[in-house]
């Protein structure tokens, strides 16, 4: 449900014509040009927009963060009446934290590794000089009970790697509204979550926002979370805003055609289509598949048992489409590692096509693997940086025996066949994420596999790349007659392209069967949380 409207006289903050330039040699000469917008007492504006339309640049200018090289060479950033971009690095400290607190998009990167919790927390005192080392600790507990940390008692003492994505970004709620703030800005804080996570989190600015009468600038480019939080929307595009109303208005009556085309990239989960293969001829069976992570207790921690997979079976048809769903921890990641090979199960069986793929070592292995080919959730990450992507498609081929050349120019095709033709000379960084995808998806297919397990392949991207990468998924699956396990936690994009469901919890099967079936009439109650915890899905049931 959209946030109630506020009444509240007067801005927070008022952003009058704020042009940013970039470096020399980028794509264009401004991340953000000529942007006014306020942000109301109160309220919960949402900036959306996809990657590169200056929404975070533009929150990196009010807090004084932005990267070297990239600096505000016109307007204002009117913060209470006061000129944000006019103050030094320490007036910018003083203010951070204390008047307006900011929660990052990855709270992994932003949390220290090395610092427990508590004292992460308690550091935010410390830098405004407030309290006593033994009240820091109790105001770091006390904001953990608030954010809803389980065991806070626990979570204090922990590091961040301890913590699930969830909980990480709890943590960083609780810094940033520490100090109690003004305003509060959040960077894209729900984009990674699994949708019961993002449900929680948006729950809880939700909460806080009203509790302690907030002014909150949540960044997003998912129109399904604007939906949920937002009582005004700011779009953006290449720097510029193009669309600015109350939430109600731009939701369902959108004038500018990116905004319409932004809403319409949202996938639908609320009819899916009848889809199923065209044949009944197996290709993967997987049957009591069971997978244990051991580690080695030490002086300060006792060992641990991690039930990944618990007799998992299923199996996939030639041409079908599978989407493995559920929440971080539920086990989908680790059982499309275990059918490329990356992991070995401890027990069950796994046979492709025949072939029994459990048992295969060595060489034996490698020449089977080429069957079977994953896309990784990080294109960036999976990719060498120092590699041409034209010599990173070739690389799988060039070590199953093909020549040099030939691989090349396979590669120089593959490309052609995402869209990137006469790009193999190359660097990643040269490309955008989604580009970045489509060259992970290339290289799965440089060696011609039968199954392709896409493993998060959608989940960091923008809504209308998302489309694009799912649509390209199902063009290349027709033409080169590919089967696919699409593993993901977003059940819209799995109603978008799967033919059937497998639902996982706790490193079990709790349903699968068709997507349409699955999603009109879930059996389990599990299934029913994750479909009740999509962004919007209210309003897309409303609309339909």
């Amino acid at each position: 449900m959209t946030a109630t409207d506020t009444t509240s006289p007067g801005p927070v903050l008022s952003l009058r014509n704020l042009t940013i330039a970039l470096p020399a040699g980028a794509d264009r000469d401004h991340a953000v040009e000529d942007v006014s917008y306020d942000v109301a007492r109160g309220e919960i504006l949402c900036v959306v927009g996809e990657s590169g339309s200056g929404k975070s640049m533009a929150a990196n200018a009010i807090m004084g963060l932005l990267p070297k090289g990239v600096r505000p060479v016109g307007g204002r950033a009117l913060f209470d009446g006061q000129d944000l971009l006019s103050l030094t690095e320490k007036q910018h400290r003083q203010l951070r934290g204390l008047r307006i607190g900011m929660i990052f998009q990855e709270p992994m990167t932003a949390l220290n590794p090395l610092m427990r919790v508590g004292a992460q927390i308690a550091e935010v005192f410390e830098a405004h000089g407030r309290l006593n080392a033994r009240e820091r600790q109790e105001q770091a507990l006390a904001l953990l009970t608030e954010v809803g940390i389980p065991q806070p008692e626990k979570a204090i003492r922990a590091y961040p790697f301890q913590l699930s994505g969830g909980q990480r970004q709890r943590v960083m709620i609780a810094m940033a509204l520490a100090l109690e703030p003004e305003l509060l800005i959040a960077d894209e804080p729900t984009t990674a979550l699994d949708v019961t996570t993002q449900a929680q989190i948006l729950e809880l600015i939700r909460d806080l926002q009203a509790r302690r009468d907030m002014s909150v600038m949540f960044i997003t480019h998912d129109f399904g979370v604007v939906a949920e939080v937002a009582n005004r929307v700011c779009v953006m595009r290449h720097g510029r805003i193009v669309e600015l109303g109350d939430a109600e208005t731009v939701l369902k009556h959108p004038r500018h055609a990116y905004t319409r085309a932004l809403i319409e990239a949202i996938p639908s989960d609320v009819i899916p289509e009848a889809r199923g293969a065209e044949t009944d001829t197996a290709l993967l069976e997987v049957t009591g598949l069971n997978k244990v992570f051991r580690s080695r207790g030490g002086l300060f921690k006792p060992a641990r048992e991690v039930h990944a997979l618990r007799d998992v079976s299923f199996s996939l048809v030639k041409g079908e489409t599978i989407g493995i769903v559920g929440e971080s921890g539920s086990g989908k990641s680790t059982l499309g590692r275990c059918i490329v090979r990356l992991e070995r199960p401890d027990s069950g069986h796994l046979s492709l096509s025949g072939t029994d793929f459990m048992h295969l070592t060595g060489e034996a292995l490698r020449r089977e693997r080429h069957r079977v080919q994953m896309i990784f959730q990080d294109p960036y990450a999976s990719l060498n940086p120092r590699t041409r992507v034209g010599m990173a498609i070739a690389q799988g081929p060039i070590a199953n025996g093909v020549a040099r050349g030939k691989a090349l120019a396979r590669a120089d095709e593959l490309l052609e066949l995402v869209g990137l033709g006469g790009t193999a000379d190359r660097f990643p960084h040269e490309f955008s994420g989604g580009q970045r995808q489509r060259i992970g998806i290339a290289r799965a297919l440089a060696l011609n596999p039968e199954l392709i397990v896409a493993d998060e392949a959608v989940s960091a991207l923008d809504v209308s790349i998302q489309a694009q990468i799912l649509e390209l998924l199902e063009e290349l699956k027709q033409k080169l007659s590919l089967s696919l396990l699409f593993i993901t936690h977003d059940l819209r994009v799995a109603a978008q392209i799967c033919d059937r469901i497998i639902v996982m919890q706790h490193g079990r099967i709790v349903e699968q069967g068709p997507a349409r079936d699955v999603f009109l009439a879930p059996r389990e109650a599990y299934t029913r949380e994750l479909l009740d915890a999509i962004p919007g899905r209210e309003h897309e049931l409303a609309d339909a």
